[in-house]
């Protein structure tokens, strides 16, 4: 390439980039002065500094919710995939969510059903877990760093690699999960081919992934706690349960509240564990994430999924309102 050209490309980049600061510059100007003279917010600043993220992403996801929803309203599948043969049919794919089967074999009743079991064991079982191995390493124990590490293992391993070697054990045959059943006298079981036990296999796995994460926010959420509450609570005579209830239980509040969130968001949208676990490809044993998936890229009903898309969002936004209002466990962030 001629230099006399790459001096010039790189000069209007510059001049470019210029004057893109200066945009940015004089916008969170204007910004500053809208929030502080006209709405007289003491957030401001904070405001500010967040507001070219917030741009950004609002840039990034608008484009692709909008067309999204203009699928929703089409009857857009691989038969009808030239914009010709698509028409704008209002919101029937909306009514046949709640009122048709979502797959062959099931319907929307049903895999909700088993999203909330499958969402609600799984987190209940991740929070539990966590904040037991939370509690154990926040004592004073000799190699505390050790076991952290080994406890973190499953989070840190690409969660595909763990679910192959999960499918692996579950094989009837050679499976090691079958094989310790075998030694204390029971019975191979068909983990990866019998819709309940394969259903129950998937829990175990996410189980086993979810725990590290939960524990790592808990266990930082416990460090954070003066020891000055423990103290006097041990002088006013409290016993180690009633310390937990009343001072360790509430003050994790401002940290589990996100984490929950967060949790039962990627446990209700974890399309891995089940597309890995269940390889068979049985419905039934699907949640609503998995036949959204079934629905847009094996039935190939890509208006119908983009509607199916919308409803998942809105129970997940209708669960995270509901929470955050529900246990207030953020007020203190804004007071």
């Amino acid at each position: 390439m001629d230099p006399g050209k790459a001096g010039d490309a790189i000069v209007e980049v510059a001049v470019a980039l210029a004057f893109i600061a200066i945009g940015v510059a004089f916008l969170e100007a204007i910004l500053y002065v809208l929030l502080v003279r006209v709405l007289r917010t003491r957030l401001a600043v904070p405001l500010m500094l967040v507001a070219p993220a917030i741009v950004g992403l609002l840039l990034l996801n608008a484009a692709p919710i909008a067309w999204e929803f203009y699928l929703s309203l089409t009857n857009m599948s691989l038969k009808h995939f030239k914009p010709a043969d698509v028409d704008l049919i209002g919101l029937d794919n909306f009514v046949r969510v709640f009122t048709k089967p979502v797959l062959k074999q099931v319907g929307f009743y049903q895999l909700f059903g088993q999203t909330l079991l499958w969402t609600s064991v799984n987190v209940t079982l991740h929070v539990l877990g966590g904040l037991a191995l939370a509690l154990t390493l926040h004592r004073r124990l000799r190699f505390k760093g050790v076991y952290r590490a080994i406890i973190i293992l499953p989070w840190a391993v690409p969660q595909i690699v763990a679910l192959f070697i999960w499918r692996t054990e579950y094989n009837f045959e050679y499976g090691v999960v079958n094989q310790l059943l075998e030694l204390v006298g029971v019975a191979p079981i068909k983990w990866l081919t019998d819709p309940l036990w394969n259903f129950a296999a998937m829990i175990v796995a996410n189980v086993w992934l979810g725990i590290p994460f939960m524990m790592v926010i808990i266990l930082g959420g416990l460090q954070s706690i003066s020891d000055e509450y423990y103290e006097a609570a041990q002088m006013d005579g409290a016993s180690s349960r009633q310390s937990f209830r009343y001072i360790t239980w509430p003050l994790l509040q401002p940290v589990l509240t996100p984490a929950i969130i967060l949790g039962v968001i990627w446990t209700f949208n974890n399309i891995n564990v089940s597309f890995f676990i269940n390889q068979n490809e049985m419905e039934t044993s699907d949640i609503l994430v998995t036949a959204l998936f079934r629905a847009a890229f094996q039935y190939n009903q890509y208006g119908f999924a983009a509607a199916f898309a919308f409803v998942i969002f809105a129970i997940l936004l209708i669960f995270t309102v509901f929470y955050v209002w529900r246990t207030q466990a953020l007020k203190g962030a804004y007071e």
